[in-house]
């Protein structure tokens, strides 16, 4: 399955909830990736730009999807960002399969 990276903020009301009552959340957002069809590889707290780091294998980018638009919808998060992440031999199949059509691509004005 195609690995995701979920990165995002914490709402104000999902701070001030974990202050009143904290928890360990791994086992709610296991639950939900595999509601969509995946499952969490692992999850982090983080400083900086981004509150938390999501890495999780789906099945594709909707079930990916899925996970941000629940988690946002329920009030949990905000101004979060997917991306797709691709192994090591995934992206030199990657290179392989674009060196094979590389000079067929012609960048507009070129002749």
């Amino acid at each position: 399955m195609p690995t995701f990276i979920t990165q995002g903020r914490l709402t104000r009301e999902y701070v001030k909830g974990g202050l009143a009552k904290p928890e360990d959340r791994h086992a709610a957002i296991s639950k939900l990736c595999e509601q969509a069809g995946g499952r969490l590889l692992s999850l982090h707290f983080t400083l900086g730009q981004y509150d938390f780091l999501l890495i999780s294998e789906m099945p594709d980018a909707k079930a990916a999807a899925l996970i941000a638009l629940t988690a946002t919808g329920g009030g949990g998060i905000e101004g979060s960002v997917t991306t797709q992440a691709f192994t090591t031999a995934e992206t030199k199949d990657l290179y392989a399969s674009a060196g094979k059509i590389v000079g067929s691509y012609k960048p507009m004005g070129a002749s």
